[in-house]
């Protein structure tokens, strides 16, 4: 043997000698970081389903030992009423490379060393077992998961093509779905990617027509930290492609493209803000592009020490009660009374005050729809502010609740034409003047109607309503008035509309 292969050979031996050595090592301490691990998830779930009608938990039913690896089996268990009326149980079965070199890395040429690399699987039981067949037999739930020396996390979960028939009439195909996971230790940091390319349900409910949606290029992306009080902020995005829905007795097809929703949560101090974002690039009705659509919505200034003391009194005491109710008015029984000790009360009262206190505001910041002709938008801001009891009459109350109300809605008559073009269009019709010419008269006939009951303004070819409120005083399109006054506008032309017909 030359002088180069000895020195291959005896880098070698050493490599096995301190990966055997640090497998049995691991071996020793895979129990504990297992069960750390669980209580980890479990605090998740528990997190997860709060203002749910449900509970969920993941325990570990058994866990074989050896020097190189492990093998555990896990319980996954959710009952209430989100998970129907029986409770309902996966197994999943666990194989635990032990570390620092486990032998699926070194094939892979990842040589960094890790504590553990976790193979996992759903296991076939009789409430899986069509999930089983629809996956041609294998586990249809599957993933891998790496944990450093440091407790940090990093993986893959991979759900399996399938396509099976739901019952005699409804079917579902899947592309399947794959979803990259990294957590740094105790989750504090987790980001995560995942793509689906296409999905395709059919379903038909008895005497209904069939109800057909195909969802195509699904993205999902989440890059969230821990906040001081214990739950995530930071972003998640949700994007498609395209999806088509058919639907109704002349399976009307509605498309949409280029489809994204996005939230994002911030915490600063005790408070905490967030908003959420929708775009459609295109809604489509029987293959005719109608326009696209945006949503924006925000809430800020949220006292988070307010905000959990009220979900506990929540949890604790409104969520089994709105069970008891729906439970007793299902039964045809009389409502129990809703009863809170005088801690409770105190705690409930103190709450409100101090979350009002904090200034909270609610915005639909944009709600818009455009066409090629013209576009419609409406938006909204909500300031609340502490009042001076929150026992006061329900009007005072009312008053001194709000800050701040600004309201402004722009109607388009050319996207209204645009709109009705479409649906005639739709309908059968074919002489494009005729069209034009109903399209047209329609939308001015609503234009008419709108400033003609004094609820809007003609602005060029808008049609615009704008409400402001603030300091107990309300302009109504220009038009200053009490409180009062505006209230008994409205009410007489709503009860003009109600002699109208």
């Amino acid at each position: 043997m030359n002088k180069s292969a000895g020195v291959l050979l005896g880098i070698v031996v050493a490599i096995g000698a301190i990966s055997a050595g640090g497998a049995w090592y691991t071996g020793t301490k895979i129990e504990g970081v297992v069960n750390a691990s669980l209580a980890d998830a479990n605090q998740q779930l528990q997190a997860a389903l709060v203002g749910h009608k449900g509970t969920a938990s993941l325990e570990l039913v058994s866990l074989e030992r050896h020097v190189f690896s492990s093998t555990a089996h896990y319980r996954l268990k959710g009952e209430g009423e989100m998970f129907g009326e029986e409770p309902v149980e996966l197994l999943f079965v666990d194989h635990i490379e032990h570390g620092p070199l486990p032998f699926s890395r070194l094939v892979s040429l990842k040589w960094l060393p890790v504590m553990a690399t976790s193979h996992y699987e759903l296991e076939k039981t009789p409430l899986t077992e069509k999930w089983f067949a629809a996956a041609k037999d294998v586990s249809p739930l599957k993933g891998v998961v790496n944990i450093g020396y440091d407790n940090s996390t990093n993986g893959t979960l991979e759900m399996l093509p399938l396509e099976t028939a739901l019952d005699d009439k409804s079917s579902l195909k899947f592309s399947g779905l794959k979803l990259d996971v990294a957590a740094s230790a105790q989750a504090q940091k987790v980001k995560a990617d995942g793509y689906m390319d296409s999905l395709k349900l059919i379903t038909v409910s008895e005497d209904q027509a069939p109800v057909q949606v195909e969802l195509n290029g699904l993205t999902l992306a989440s890059n969230l930290t821990k906040s001081t009080y214990g739950y995530y902020t930071g972003e998640n995005t949700v994007s498609l492609s395209n999806s088509q829905t058919t639907f109704g007795p002349k399976q009307s097809v509605l498309g949409l493209k280029s489809f994204e929703m996005k939230n994002q949560t911030e915490e600063s101090g005790t408070s905490a803000s967030g908003r959420a974002d929708y775009k459609v690039g295109e809604v489509s009705l029987n293959g005719k592009a109608v326009g696209s659509a945006q949503m924006a919505m925000s809430l800020k200034n949220l006292d988070i020490p307010a905000t959990m003391s009220l979900m506990q009194i929540y949890q604790s005491k409104l969520q089994p009660y709105e069970q008891l109710a729906a439970e007793a008015a299902e039964a045809g029984q009389p409502v129990p009374e809703l009863k809170l000790t005088d801690a409770e009360e105190t705690q409930l009262k103190t709450g409100l005050e101090q979350l009002l206190a904090a200034g909270p505001q609610v915005a639909l910041e944009n709600l818009s729809f455009k066409t090629t002709n013209g576009e419609s938008r409406a938006n909204l801001v909500l300031d609340l502010t502490k009042p001076q009891s929150i026992e006061l009459p329900t009007d005072q109350l009312i008053r001194q609740l709000i800050a701040l109300l600004d309201i402004n809605v722009q109607v388009s008559k050319p996207m209204l034409v645009d709109v009705f073009t479409v649906q005639s269009q739709i309908d059968g019709q074919t002489d494009a003047k005729l069209i034009a010419d109903q399209a047209t008269a329609t939308a001015d006939m609503f234009g008419s109607m709108a400033v003609g009951s004094q609820l809007a303004k003609l602005d060029g070819s808008n049609i615009v309503s704008k409400l402001h409120y603030a300091n107990n005083q309300v302009e109504f399109n220009g038009q200053k008035m009490t409180v009062e006054e505006f209230v008994g506008f409205v009410m007489s032309k709503f009860a003009g509309a109600g002699e109208v017909q």
